[in-house]
């Protein structure tokens, strides 16, 4: 039982390799009861072969320090790379060293890469406009900062959650919620706004929330006459039940800004947005906040499948036997090929040395800053998003 009051899985149950499935520690008594420990390749694989829909690595960083200081050998996608079948990343070592470890190292790569995968999907929906990430309320909040970490690396501009930031080390974004609004009650609009300007620091934006009461167009010519210059912008967040045609509303809204000679106000709009959304919207809003259709990504299927065991290729039935390499041509393709096949023309190899016997070596960066130019610098390569800038 959890003596802190919060069904969370600690980071020692973590390493300890008690985040497990049942059978896999009943595995472990079987071999050791059987004296069986053989050498083993493991590859980590959404799916066998390349199909043309790309899907973005994270997580690595914390799976490095799950299979670190370990008798293993680890090679990596790097983080914030794209791939499109065939191995994201290959352990080597004995098989007692890797079996408990198996499905957390899967949980680590699989929830980080779905949430990374649709923050990139937005991102692309509206790639010149300020986008952040405020889905960390529809998780768990002990992984609000994977998140967080997430949409980062697949190029959003900032995020919500105070504690995400301080795990990742980045400050997070926000101003004002309707429940200000609210506690100031309806027809007091003006003292919310200007309470707020005079409250909170000077590195805090003055985006007033102008949705809560009246109209939206009401609402932002009394922000607008409130705070005067010190409004840097309005916030539409008008729920969907109430929104009607939504990008209608923005436009009037820019309207009353200009006839009111404030086109330095900017709009931001949030409040269940997707990427159809963004894309019909990017022309008429200058920035986005979005929530679930980031947190609420489905995980990435992945699989830990043995492809050799004490040197012999071996695999279960629809899998792939012996050991792969996944390459990348300077036209954007991806191929995935036997270990002692040659590597296509013109074409690097995805996989990077982590780790040997236990120790990180290579010259592969996990920060989130080096992670998230290799996901802008993949995504112009392979074309991601070269439909949504035509």
């Amino acid at each position: 039982m959890s003596d802190h009051g919060f069904d969370i899985i600690s980071p020692d149950a973590i390493r300890s390799g008690r985040a497990t499935d049942a059978y896999f520690e009943r595995t472990e008594a079987t071999l050791q009861g059987a004296h069986k420990n053989p050498h083993v390749v493991a590859e980590v694989t959404a799916d066998q072969f390349a199909d043309g829909e790309f899907e973005l690595l994270a997580g690595v960083k914390d799976a490095a320090a799950l299979l670190a200081g370990r008798e293993l050998s680890v090679d990596t996608i790097p983080p914030g790379r794209l791939f499109d079948g065939g191995p994201v990343m290959r352990i080597s070592g004995p098989y007692l060293e890797i079996a408990r470890l198996e499905t957390a190292l899967l949980g680590f790569l699989s929830h980080a890469s779905g949430i990374a995968t649709a923050a990139l999907d937005i991102r692309q929906a509206a790639p010149d406009s300020p986008i952040l990430s405020f889905g960390a309320r529809h998780v768990h909040p002990s992984i609000a900062a994977v998140v967080e970490r997430s949409a980062l690396l697949a190029g959003l501009d900032g995020f919500s959650h105070v504690a995400a930031g301080d795990v990742i080390g980045r400050t997070a974004s926000g101003t004002m919620p309707h429940a200000l609004m609210l506690c100031f009650g309806n027809g007091n609009q003006e003292l919310a706004w200007q309470a707020f300007n005079e409250t909170v620091g000077d590195d805090v934006q003055r985006i007033a929330l102008c949705d809560t009461f009246t109209d939206e167009v009401d609402e932002v010519r009394r922000a607008a006459d409130a705070l005067g210059d010190d409004l840097d912008g309005v916030r539409i967040d008008t729920t969907g039940s109430r929104r009607g045609d939504f990008r209608h509303i923005i436009r009037e809204v820019r309207w009353a800004l200009d006839e009111m000679g404030r086109d330095d106000v900017d709009i931001f709009v949030s409040g269940g947005l997707g990427a159809a959304d963004l894309r019909a919207l990017r022309d008429v809003a200058d920035g986005f906040g979005v929530g679930s259709a980031i947190s609420n990504a489905d995980p990435v299927d992945f699989a830990l499948d043995l492809v050799e065991i004490d040197g012999d290729p071996i695999a279960k039935r629809g899998k792939l036997a012996g050991v792969k390499h996944a390459y990348r041509t300077a036209d954007g393709d991806h191929h995935v090929a036997r270990r002692e096949e040659p590597a296509p023309a013109d074409s690097e190899a995805l996989l990077e040395p982590l780790i040997r016997d236990g120790e990180r070596v290579g010259e592969i960066d996990l920060s989130l800053e080096a992670a998230a130019e290799r996901a802008t610098a993949d995504a112009s390569l392979v074309g991601v998003g070269e439909q949504e800038r035509q």
